[in-house]
């Protein structure tokens, strides 16, 4: 069980439109494939997607820290010193998605070992979870003609709409626009990526109250702090911290604060060792739990899976797992599919998927 290598491998593949929201945009997934190779010939992988308008983290950064940093922590170690390698991989401040990368890794390397599956290693609670899929900025005929090919094609019918413009009308309008096309069939929540001032959120739910909403996320920015606590006040939904959360530290600090009743669990931000903290904090202080996205592809899309499976209160609410879609390809070599608004768990061992390494050649950017 001992880890004798880590690789960080960047590549690069292009969205087949530009995703666009309030703190950024992207048009290619510049991402890392991270590998951990044991003394067993085992290789565990994960996805590390940076997010530089978030965390500050790029692509060549992840893929540095990792290398020159992370991976002579590691070496040497087993699968099993997991709370090891997160005190070493703690000494190094930020880096969120790298860090989180080398430990799903390491997970599925366990997997894979034991010959069991991360889901049934972390809780195994259910094979499947539903879908929510994720409506960037885009003009409200734009926007509906989305969800409902999304409805059509793959049975979802939750759907989370990117909000944060000025003039606040702009996604009002998206909103009321779903809700008037699709009335009750569909489940609906905003998250505002830190878009909007605390003023501007609370008018823009007014208008939207009669809406139907099932979460507000981050509509405001963290750090107005009395800003934030009174909108929360005036917000009749769970108002759902996400990148304001990075720790569990953050996540009882906001909670306590007034600031936030929910909390978003990402899996490519707090890996699996420390998104079973979140989680047990969140189920201590009775919060709802959304599994996130950071516009993962497959293998991070079957990470956060893995997880949002193993658990009861992961899978009460849909998860965020189709931002692949919007990619033009993937890495996989058999990609995920989703039937009838789920995405099941994945047969095999560890996170279940295997990288193509045609593919991988072919989109690497390293050679």
């Amino acid at each position: 069980m001992k880890i004798t290598a880590v690789e960080a491998i960047p590549f690069a593949i292009p969205y087949l439109k530009p995703l666009r929201f309030a703190s950024g945009e992207v048009h290619v997934a510049e991402h890392v494939l991270v590998r951990i190779h044991t003394e067993d010939g085992i290789v565990g992988v994960a996805e590390a997607p940076p997010r530089p308008f978030t965390y500050g983290e790029t692509q060549k950064g992840i893929v540095a820290v990792v290398e020159d940093i992370f991976a002579p922590d590691v070496v040497g170690l087993t699968l099993l010193e997991r709370e090891v390698v997160r005190a070493r991989l703690d000494r190094t401040v930020g880096n969120p998605t790298a860090k989180s990368a080398v430990d799903m890794a390491i997970w599925d390397a366990l997997g894979k070992t034991l010959d069991l599956a991360v889901t049934d290693l972390l809780g195994g609670y259910t094979d499947r979870l539903r879908v929510s899929h994720m409506l960037g900025f885009a003009e409200p005929a734009k926007m509906v003609a989305e969800a409902e090919r999304m409805r059509e094609r793959y049975g979802i019918s939750t759907f989370k709409v990117k909000v944060g413009r000025r003039p606040i009308n702009l996604d009002v309008d998206v909103v009321r626009a779903l809700r008037e096309r699709f009335g009750e069939d569909i489940d609906l929540y905003v998250d505002g990526n830190r878009g909007w001032t605390a003023a501007e959120s609370a008018r823009a739910m007014r208008q939207m109250d009669d809406l139907g909403l099932l979460f507000a996320e981050e509509l405001c920015p963290a750090d107005d702090v009395l800003g934030r606590r009174w909108l929360v006040e005036q917000v009749d939904v769970p108002f759902i911290a996400d990148e304001s959360v990075p720790t569990p530290a953050n996540v009882a600090r906001e909670v306590l604060a007034g600031a936030a009743t929910a909390v978003s669990i990402k899996t490519a931000r707090t890996g699996f060792t420390v998104s079973q903290r979140v989680h047990h904090l969140a189920e201590s202080l009775g919060l709802d739990i959304v599994m996130g996205n950071q516009i993962d592809g497959q293998v991070g899309t079957a990470a956060t899976l893995a997880f949002g499976a193993a658990y009861e209160r992961t899978a009460r609410h849909a998860g965020e797992l189709s931002n692949f879609l919007d990619m033009s390809d993937d890495l996989l070599t058999r990609p995920l599919q989703i039937v009838d608004g789920y995405l099941h768990r994945l047969s095999g061992v560890g996170l279940g998927i295997e990288i193509d390494d045609e593919k991988l050649a072919r989109y690497r950017t390293d050679k």
